[in-house]
């Protein structure tokens, strides 16, 4: 359900109790200590496309002087920033913060959308294949474009904000571009008009980079254009100071432009900066950003927006986090910015997975070391108010990754006695579900709750139950954990095997209850959250209440996450998934009771039913996963990703887990590998339209449990032959696949890595590149 709807209909907040010490902080990294930085990003001033652009200010930094040049020809033209012969360019990418279909729904009634079983969104752009992207951003409403005062307690309504690594707070941004400490609207009173603003045009600065770019069109040629970014030179440690241009543009020039710095003008003492202060400021936060993601891979994509999703989500979590690392689950808003979220489990995991994958080792370092030290106490439990017992598997999952990534014991070994107390717990736990008599219908499966809110109501007992996810996510965890664990804990063999043992009992107990409790008699076949229930999720919220199956969706996305089950019982609970009314455009839904006003997407934790349904080969639906999530989970151009989105345009809750899914699709859609360690994927689902659009596409530097790769392709203009290269991980896996995706009706004659034919796998479009290959290896292939 809604964020605030659900608070606001809680009687009563249990405490937690806390059973052993607050954590120490000995030891601990200053994630803001001084780093070496990258000399900052330039490109020769021949390459800038400088024709056109006029020449707006001057400023000098650094003994160097620079000129300000910016295209005004269009909302989206570039600002250049030139010192002699180099240049820093700074692009513009805007996109509508209005909805654009002419017909929303593709023509159907909301009402029946809510209430039909099936996902018949995803049923339509589904059904002819491969979903067209255009058609999912068309198909509701984009994310606040339709905004409610009263969701904001009266407050206005922000859809962005800014802030620094360092400042440990944030600072909203309004729908014209202001904050609570600079108002637009006094510098331009049309900002102030609703129906305006409401035409408005969002994007991001640089194409990543954490400043907001507003344009709000007047007329033909005429606009106002808005830039905000965080002050990245302040050191106050809540006060987010802000830099603003509000100008007016018609006809291709700046007809009025005022600057600002955080606060409006108190003469005499304070007088709007000058043009080249603001541009000096804009100079150094550029680089300083740049040099915050220079360790991330890097990727050449074809369509406008996708190279930048993730550089962004990386930058907006340094943004979030104090100093970088101290978790915060949101933004802004008391929910989820309070400090009782600060431990939420799916904070540390969803950053972990994600600046792993992306190779933001350094990152990956602080996020897990700031957790462990702060967050995990002697025992294993958490400094948080409702532990989620599915994610102390996936954390465990997640900490043999970090090893296996980045070689770093040092760490790991310095967390040793908590990381072992996680893994005892869930022994444990394991250890009291095999007291239950073999007839109990959770014998052998672990109860926690699977939901922090859990522990919110008055009698949490209710939620202590065997939910599948929970054993599924503890098997993963702990079979992933005893591989590596004898290298971090000489003599713990016999350790490591019990936890293989159990990981085995878990994983079979699992596969076995939950065959037991498929309900045949529904269409498609039914599969609960939890064994031993009669009613199926919908029914019991709608007749129990409390009901023992609220929040169904993380048990679902965690479940699949696991990959625990066997291919035709992880399909059969996709399809349960997609059948019964737990997938909303192609996203896992954020399942409560049937409201004929509301099917609401889930934002965070679901990217684990995405892995599976990659794992699975089902592409298309990857890819309207993929699609939806950034159209319908994100506000357009700016990328706010909320907690749960509606159907309906409105704006929800900021959380920083939700931020971080596009980095994992995108990755995973690019370079994956299966749950065994024995495999790696390149280019999985990788889109025809991509892949014909005759565009470069390309990765490099993704990390592996087997080293770094990465590959470029691009298919020829004659639309019939590929060229392209693969570069091998250091210690390649014997079964290492690139798939080369076509539409259906076609397929290639053959594909040739080094000038060898390469053994097609039975589906036509997998190719196994060559066993101990290392290297680069030039890829060609014809098509038939």
């Amino acid at each position: 359900m809604d964020r605030r709807r659900f608070l606001q209909g809680m009687a009563t907040t249990a405490a937690v109790g806390l059973a052993a010490g607050r954590p120490g902080r000995a030891g601990t990294p200053d994630a803001t200590a001084t780093r070496a930085a990258p000399p900052p990003i330039r490109i020769p001033s021949a390459q800038a496309q400088l024709a056109g652009k006029q020449a707006i200010a001057r400023f000098s930094q650094s003994g160097q002087d620079w000129q300000v040049l910016e295209d005004f020809s269009h909302p989206d033209g570039a600002l250049a920033l030139v010192c002699g012969d180099q240049a820093c360019v700074l692009a513009k990418r805007t996109e509508a913060a209005y909805s654009e279909a002419s017909t929303p729904y593709f023509g159907m009634r909301q009402a029946d959308i809510a209430l039909a079983g099936a996902d018949l969104l995803a049923d339509h752009l589904l059904s002819h294949g491969e979903p067209d992207e255009a058609q999912v951003r068309l198909a509701a409403p984009p994310v606040a474009s339709q905004l409610n005062p009263a969701d904001y307690y009266g407050r206005l309504p922000w859809t962005s904000f800014v802030g620094t690594r360092q400042c440990s707070d944030t600072m909203p941004v309004y729908t014209a571009g202001s904050t609570r400490t600079y108002h637009a609207e006094q510098v331009f009173a049309e900002l102030h008009d609703a129906e305006k603003v409401a035409r408005r045009r969002e994007g991001l600065l640089g194409g990543w980079l954490p400043a907001v770019h507003k344009v709000v069109p007047l007329d033909d040629g005429r606009w106002y254009d808005v830039l905000v970014f965080a002050d990245v030179d302040a050191d106050d440690r809540f006060v987010v100071q802000t830099w603003h241009r509000t100008a007016l543009v018609e006809h291709g020039r700046i007809s009025r432009v005022v600057y600002g710095h955080s606060y409006p003008s108190y003469p005499p003492r304070r007088e709007p900066p000058a043009a080249a202060d603001f541009y000096a400021a804009l100079l150094r936060f550029h680089d300083a950003w740049q040099a915050e993601l220079a360790g991330a891979a890097a990727t050449s994509l074809p369509v406008a927006g996708w190279d930048d999703m993730p550089r962004f989500a990386f930058a907006r979590e340094l943004v979030v986090r104090p100093g970088g690392s101290y978790p915060k689950y949101g933004a802004v808003d008391r929910d989820y910015y309070g400090n009782e979220y600060d431990g939420f489990q799916d904070t540390f995991t969803s950053s972990l997975y994600a600046n792993l994958e992306w190779g933001r080792f350094e990152q990956a370092a602080a996020v897990l070391d700031e957790y462990f030290t702060d967050f995990v106490y002697a025992d294993g439990l958490i400094n948080m108010r409702g532990p989620e017992t599915g994610q102390y598997g996936l954390t465990l999952s997640l900490l043999a990754r970090y090893l296996h990534y980045t070689g770093d014991r040092a760490l790991l070994l310095k967390h040793r006695e908590k990381i072992q107390a996680t893994a005892t717990l869930l022994v444990q736990l394991h250890d009291e579900s095999l007291k239950l008599p073999d007839t109990a219908p959770g014998h052998g499966l672990i109860h926690g709750w699977n939901e922090s809110d859990s522990c919110l109501f008055p009698d949490p007992s209710l939620w202590w139950k065997p939910y599948y996810a929970n054993s599924a996510m503890a098997a993963r965890g702990l079979a992933d954990l005893a591989a590596v664990w004898p290298s971090l804990q000489p003599g713990a063999g016999a350790q490591a095997a019990d936890w293989q043992r159990r990981a085995r009992m878990l994983r079979t107990q699992t596969e076995h209850t939950l065959r037991a409790n498929v309900r045949h008699d529904l269409s498609p076949p039914y599969v609960g959250p939890l064994p031993g229930v009669s009613l199926t999720f919908r029914e019991s919220l709608a007749h129990e209440h409390p009901s023992e199956q609220q929040w169904p969706h993380r048990a679902y996305a965690e479940l699949l996450q696991a990959d625990v089950l066997p291919d035709e019982l992880a399909n059969l609970v996709i399809d349960c998934m997609r059948g019964h009314g737990a997938t909303s455009i192609g996203v896992v839904a954020n399942i409560g009771p049937v409201d004929p006003h509301a099917r609401d997407i889930l934002g965070f934790i679901s990217y684990g039913y995405a892995q599976q349904l990659l794992r699975l080969d089902r592409i298309d639906e990857y890819l309207l996963f993929l699609y939806a999530h950034r159209h319908h989970v994100h506000t357009p151009g700016g990328w706010t990703a909320g907690e749960v989105t509606g159907l309906d345009g409105s704006m929800p809750l900021f959380c920083m887990p939700a931020q971080m899914t596009i980095p994992l699709l995108l990755r995973w859609m690019l370079v994956s590998e299966d749950s065994a360690g024995d495999t790696l994927y390149l280019g999985r689902a990788i889109p025809h339209a991509w892949l014909h659009s005759g565009t470069s596409i390309a990765c490099s530097a993704l990390p592996t449990r087997w080293g770094k790769t990465g590959f470029a392709l691009q298919l020829q203009a004659d639309r019939h032959h590929l060229h392209g290269h693969v570069d091998m991980p250091p210690d390649a896996p014997d079964n290492a696949w690139l798939s080369l995706r076509l539409p259906p009706g076609r397929q290639w004659r053959e594909v040739r890595a080094d000038g060898r034919v390469l053994e097609a796998h039975p589906r036509g479009d997998r190719f196994r590149l060559p066993r101990h290959a290392t290297g680069r290896l030039t890829i060609e292939a014809a098509l038939a």
